[in-house]
């Protein structure tokens, strides 16, 4: 058994007869009455996110979990092909299982959880930063931008994200995987 004091991102859960895993939280200790611990969980069976909020010391139920490097093969609609790197071994998720399944390309490696107790797979978690290339997007126009000025483009992988005006078709993009967000170009 754990306590709130052992919430942290990532964990795992047991909470209302499902498995959680808390993908936001904050300890809140306000002026008056007792310290509390907002959180925001992510079902690993249904993918619905929930926010929560535990009181100071409330004990929870963690699962044990390990974790394995995979690497993503392909898809077949919302069925994601993985391969375990050290035993090649193969395994299948479903679409709602991943974080951000638009940003991962064939042959990118990542964390899958697997939990202990019945070995099955509870989520994948993608690596901080992945580099896709920009395959469409309009040219930026010169003289038209006061402040960070954004234009929505196309990644290789078909995912949607806001770039600067100066990103064209072709150009590597690194990209932050948790939000989603453009973070800067790469040169070759």
């Amino acid at each position: 058994m754990a306590t709130t004091s052992d919430i942290r991102k990532g964990l795992c859960i047991k909470y209302n007869h499902d498995i959680y895993k808390i993908i936001e939280f904050l300890h809140v200790k306000p002026g008056k009455g007792p310290a509390f611990v907002r959180t925001k969980l992510k079902s690993v069976t249904t993918g619905k996110v929930i926010d929560n909020t535990f009181s100071a010391g409330h004990k929870i139920e963690d699962v044990r979990v390990e974790t394995h490097k995979f690497q993503y093969l392909y898809n077949e609609g919302d069925t994601f092909h993985f391969m375990n790197t050290e035993d090649y071994t193969q395994i299948q998720l479903q679409k709602d299982a991943l974080d951000t399944p638009d940003l991962m390309k064939e042959g990118e490696v990542v964390t899958v959880i697997i939990n202990t107790e019945d070995n099955m797979p509870l989520s994948v978690e993608m690596p901080a930063h992945v580099i896709l290339e920009v395959t469409a997007t309009e040219p930026g126009v010169k003289g038209n931008t006061a402040t960070n000025a954004t234009k929505p483009a196309t990644v290789e992988t078909g995912a949607q994200i806001n770039v600067p005006l100066f990103i064209n078709e072709g150009d590597k993009i690194k990209i932050d995987t948790d939000k989603g967000q453009y973070q800067e170009r790469i040169k070759e």
